[in-house]
């Protein structure tokens, strides 16, 4: 019966988890951001937490390298991120998200928290406690579970 219970509650979940994303995640037709791809959004969001070299975000994103070289490409034409000598191998080339490439982000998240704001001002103080422990609790046991991305730590666990 707990199986049961649990199986119907997981189903639930994965069906609400999109719809939460969509309202959380709704931006305006002014957000600069708007336009990018879903891929290149990921890299860049990656790159907020400090930069990578093209085979590390491969690793971190599940793709091939040369996929990974495509969008650096692209983000580097649109003068987002920027390659760099890495620190401890001058030949190996870093990414890292450009002045320009950290506003966009920057605000992208600000519109995000603007907008999670609006949503939980609409509960009162409590069932807000209790959606974000609740969210949390999820998160860690999400952690606690293996599964197909054991092991790799989500790029926008702050908000990304």
């Amino acid at each position: 019966m707990a199986d049961k219970q649990i199986a119907e509650q997981a189903a639930q979940l994965e069906s609400l988890m999109p719809k939460l994303n969509r309202q959380l995640l709704l931006l305006d037709l002014e957000d600069p951001t708007i336009h990018l791809p879903i891929a290149q959004l990921r890299v860049c969001s990656i790159l907020r937490a400090g930069p990578r070299t093209v085979s590390a975000l491969a690793r971190e994103l599940s793709i091939s390298v040369s996929a990974a070289t495509q969008l650096a490409d692209r983000l580097e034409t649109a003068s987002l991120v920027e390659r760099t000598p890495g620190r401890e191998d001058r030949r190996v080339k870093a990414l890292r998200l450009t002045d320009h490439g950290r506003r966009l982000m920057r605000a992208r998240r600000q519109r995000r928290v603007r907008r999670a704001m609006e949503m939980l001002a609409q509960l009162e103080p409590g069932m807000r406690e209790a959606v974000l422990g609740a969210l949390h609790a999820l998160l860690q046991a999400g952690r606690a579970t293996p599964g197909p991305a054991a092991g790799i730590k989500a790029a926008t666990d702050d908000g990304g």
